[in-house]
């Protein structure tokens, strides 16, 4: 039975669930508060949602029941200047751009990626966080820059599951970087990714580059399937290097990647106009979708909208489920659809949401 789809928007935190053949919206939080970020932790059921209200800040919020009663969390921030200089102010959180579960050995670890592109790990179930220095710190993120946001943020941090020790991060824009042990030491990662907005003499530099988004097969986690401004890129070590695909179509630029749990050659992603523009490409709404490793393409498009389209959808905006058949997608102008046939077919929820920044799959 298909289970429940969470979608952070900018009115809220709306929570979908099937009803016969349908789809029915049933517990909403933070009605009218942009949610930046929704998970729910595998280990122990529980929902973390975090909100980013401008003026008033950033807010983080833990759910025992799934949604119905919240409690307020810590948020992630900067240790404060020391000693403090007159007129000078520390580094201050500006969104927590994603927020990751730890391995299943390390019960209560949460990892939460900002902007600015801070990394913050939580040992206590979001009770208090610490910035990891190690990263922070980093010689090379002088080199960072933002992308679609003024400053650089991590909004991938993947976990392998064979050795949670190990993690994968994506930069906008910093590039790849990958720990073996749990974040006390960084090496630079994402060799071969290319920055066509860069010159010539850089286009290669790891650090420079701006992977849109990470996704790692959890049954094959070497596997490492890339979005980036201006391509798609696979990595079968991790994130160490990757190899450009050149025969995705009909556009190479998005944000959002997805790959399927247990076939790491089968991926989807959402193509797109890319820079001042950001549209579907001829305004044609699709989903592509690879099945040999990116050697080709198919073009889904049954079920979505057939005459011009304004649609993008963000680098949280497409989601997978543990079967690998069902997928769900929401947009920047509010629709929201699910897939049960892997993609081959889509049907619409809801084509009146506000903005969708993050899909989430949940058991029902």
């Amino acid at each position: 039975m298909p289970g429940k789809i969470h979608v952070a928007t900018r009115k809220g935190l709306l929570t979908f669930a099937p009803a016969g053949k349908a789809w029915r919206l049933g517990a909403t939080a933070f009605l009218g508060d942009p949610v930046s970020s929704v998970l729910r932790d595998p280990r122990d059921g529980a929902l973390y949602a975090a909100l980013n209200l401008g003026h008033f800040g950033i807010k983080l919020h833990r759910s025992e029941d799934g949604g119905t009663t919240w409690k307020e969390l810590p948020v992630p921030a900067f240790p404060a200047v020391d000693p403090p200089k007159e007129g000078e102010k520390g580094p201050s959180v500006s969104q927590i751009w994603t927020l990751a579960a730890g391995g299943a050995d390390q019960p209560g670890l949460l990892w939460a990626g900002t902007n600015p592109g801070g990394l913050f790990r939580s040992d206590n179930r979001g009770e208090s966080w610490a910035l990891v220095e190690s990263l922070w710190n980093e010689p090379a993120r002088e080199k960072w820059f933002g992308g679609g946001y003024n400053e650089p943020g991590i909004h991938s941090v993947c976990v392998d599951p064979r050795d949670s020790r190990r993690l994968t991060l994506g930069i906008s824009c910093g590039g790849v970087w990958a720990s073996d042990d749990a974040g006390a030491t960084w090496q630079q990662g994402g060799h071969g990714l290319r920055a066509e907005y860069m010159p010539p003499n850089l286009a290669y530099d790891p650090v420079a580059q701006d992977p849109h988004r990470l996704a790692q097969c959890p049954s094959a986690p070497d596997t490492i399937w890339c979005q980036h401004h201006n391509g798609i890129f696979l990595s079968e070590d991790g994130g160490r290097n990757f190899v450009e695909i050149e025969s995705a179509k009909p556009s190479r630029f998005g944000f959002a990647v997805a790959v399927h749990p247990r076939d790491a050659k089968t991926a989807w992603f959402v193509p797109a106009v890319k820079d001042e523009r950001r549209v579907p490409v001829d305004q044609r709404f699709v989903v592509s979708r690879t099945r040999d490793g990116g050697k080709t393409f198919q073009i889904l498009d049954s079920g979505l909208p057939s005459g011009p389209s304004f649609d993008l959808v963000y680098r949280h905006g497409l989601a997978v489920d543990s079967t690998g058949e069902r997928l769900t997608m929401g947009s920047t102008t509010g629709n929201l659809w699910v897939s049960e046939t892997g993609g081959d077919s889509w049907s619409p929820i809801s084509s009146h949401l506000p903005p969708v920044s993050q899909v989430a799959w949940a058991p029902g």
